[in-house]
């Protein structure tokens, strides 16, 4: 379980200490859990997500596969759900392993920054004045520059 694309819930902790337990020679894990946020105005009804089934898979695995290599890493995990999701909800999880600390939280922060701005999502905000698709934003473009 590497890469997943689900349309349900999953439990963050129990996934951790799976994916613990599996990192053999391991000295460092990090994660990161993605909470569906509500807007600044307070009101989100809904995050709809959809993607490619395949397509997004084969992206995610590759990006995988890239920080696996390029931070030395003994084991990563991408989790990212679609469909209907409410303020509150767990949208996504990654977590990294590797035998020192800078790898895991590099090979981190270098996952995140693609799932925000390259992986094969497309975001539509529901308010009760309608529904409106999420643009890119410039920060999370100029995030990747640095890799």
């Amino acid at each position: 379980m590497e890469v997943e694309v689900r349309d349900s819930a999953f439990d963050p902790g129990a996934t951790l200490n799976a994916f613990t337990a599996r990192a053999t020679g391991a000295g460092a894990i990090v994660s990161f859990t993605g909470i569906t946020r509500d807007l600044a105005t307070g009101d989100l009804q809904a995050m709809e997500i959809e993607h490619y089934p395949g397509m997004t898979e084969r992206a995610l695995t590759a990006i995988r596969d890239e920080a696996m290599t390029r931070f030395n890493l003994v084991d990563a995990l991408v989790i990212h759900r679609y469909g209907r999701l409410s303020p509150g909800e767990t949208i996504m999880m990654v977590a990294t392993a590797a035998p020192h600390r800078r790898d895991a939280f590099d090979a981190a922060d270098f996952l995140m920054d693609y799932l925000k701005s390259r992986a094969p999502f497309w975001k539509r905000e529901i308010t009760p004045d309608g529904a409106e698709w999420v643009a890119a934003k410039d920060d999370d473009e100029a995030a990747l520059d640095r890799w």
